[in-house]
């Protein structure tokens, strides 16, 4: 190609942009704002489905109350379509109250500490059980002392979440890995039960659950979460008395699956219908708080960025689909079912945004695509500058949507300042109070304006075979 053609080639792929259109950009997303800051109604639904609901484990009563309220919520928002998709999730139930304390067979006296069963562990019987305790930091540690030194013992992972990660996510990452298999690996070297230091940065008395899983070739043995402050605690009595010994009583049990449904309410497109922009969050959480970041603020945002739209009086080109989905916590069941039966219908969703990072000041998106799509939403922020909205970073969806990438999707995740989120994650300090209104109404403008500006624009993608049955 000709050198001197580049520059006319760049024009012709470039168009100028139009004042007209800009404006009223500019106008639609001011009045998105206002109405999310002056009338939104995501945090009296967060209120209710926190307050009035609770926690809302996959197959409780409490998850089945969430998919009746929130259908009945969208029904009367006056959508096209609101329908329930049904799938089988697993059903776990905590039991009683948890109890861990220790004790020296040399002294007198016992020390009381807060813990909780992690999600599908087994429990320990009604009598518990007693037992010395081995501290590792890695599993590295837990191979070096060897079945001798293990087995008829309790591993207890003490691996702090690091400190200098300034993204709290990846703090997280670099040991969830200790949650989800830390008692198969314990267990293959005869351990008879799992303690895990809590994954939150904050040192305090509440500990955090989760979902854990055993392989198929192990014992499987009971795994708790000890909160961070009497992990310290426990850590140094170990120094002091290495003999020292640990109850545990558990009652949690994996009972059979149950039926429960997403929850999805749409608006249909009147020029493209058969693209599909999703906003998302999974109604289902931990049972020991209200699931009030986790993800109750990501479902009531994306009920409010429908609702916003309507308010506005936008009439979308593409189909808006708000998708509130089951079990992500202890199985992505939801996740699984809508992927495959969207995939079944041959549907084709052009974009997909989670919000499944609680309820805090919103920053930015994380955005999954090529260069030239992440290159488009970024250029749209001049329209965001004025709300606060500064991050457009490579890489981001969420573990409900990242199912929907074979259909070419666009995967966005929200991104919520994040530093105080551990504090709270899947402990039962996760509870409404704990949720700012502004900043929870701050996420659903964001997610709206994202929302309307690919709808009124598209992103520029080759053509998808849209026939996956």
């Amino acid at each position: 190609m000709k050198w001197w053609l580049l520059p006319l080639l760049l024009w012709i792929a470039v168009p100028e942009s139009d004042p007209a259109s800009e404006e009223e950009d500019t106008a639609r997303i001011r009045a998105m704002y206002d109405e999310s800051l002056t009338n939104s109604q995501a945090y009296r639904w967060l209120d209710y489905l926190a307050n009035e609901i609770g926690g809302r484990l996959s197959g409780s009563p409490q998850a089945a109350m969430a998919v009746e309220w929130s259908r009945q919520v969208l029904d009367t928002l006056g959508l096209d379509s609101v329908w329930l998709q049904p799938v089988m999730v697993p059903h776990w139930i905590r039991g009683e109250k948890e109890i861990g304390r220790y004790f020296s067979p040399n002294h007198y006296g016992m020390e009381e500490v807060n813990v909780c069963a992690l999600g599908g562990s087994v429990g320990t019987g009604s009598a518990g059980i007693t037992a010395e305790v081995v501290e590792v930091d890695s599993y590295e540690q837990l191979e070096a002392f060897g079945e001798d030194s293990i087995r008829g013992r309790i591993v207890f992972y003490n691996t702090p979440m690091e400190q200098r990660h300034i993204r709290t996510f990846h703090a997280y990452g670099g040991c969830v890995g200790y949650r989800w298999a830390g008692a198969g690996k314990a267990s293959e070297y005869g351990a008879v039960g799992m303690l895990l230091r809590s994954l939150s940065h904050k040192t305090d008395e509440h500990p955090h659950t989760g979902s854990m899983a055993y392989p198929e070739d192990v014992a499987k043995i009971p795994a708790a979460a000890i909160s961070t402050l009497h992990a310290d605690r426990l850590s140094e009595a170990l120094k002091n008395d290495p003999q020292l010994r640990f109850h545990l009583r558990m009652t949690c049990d994996n009972l059979p699956e149950k039926l429960s449904y997403n929850v999805i309410g749409e608006i249909k497109g009147s020029e493209y219908p058969d693209e599909i922009i999703l906003v998302g969050g999974h109604l289902d959480s931990w049972d020991n708080g209200d699931g009030a970041h986790d993800d109750g603020a990501g479902c009531v945002q994306s009920m409010e960025v429908l609702r916003l739209l309507q308010a506005i009086d936008y009439q979308p080109k593409r189909t808006l689909r708000c998708v509130l989905f089951m079990n992500e916590e202890n199985g992505l069941r939801g996740a699984k079912k809508y992927a495959a039966e969207s995939n079944r219908k041959g549907e084709y969703h052009m974009a997909a945004i989670e919000s499944d990072a609680g309820g805090f000041a919103p920053q930015g998106f994380g955005i999954s695509d090529t260069l030239p799509v992440i290159e488009q939403i970024r250029a749209w922020s001049p329209l965001f500058k004025p709300y606060d909205i500064f991050k457009f970073q490579e890489g981001g969806g969420g573990a409900d949507i990242n199912r929907l990438r074979s259909q070419g999707t666009t995967l966005i995740g929200l991104m919520p300042e994040s530093q105080r989120y551990f504090d709270y994650h899947h402990a039962s300090t996760d509870v409404f109070e704990a949720v700012n209104r502004r900043e929870l109404q701050l996420g659903a403008a964001a997610m709206a304006t994202l929302v309307y500006l690919m709808d009124k624009y598209g992103l520029d993608k080759p053509a998808v075979d849209h026939d996956r049955s």
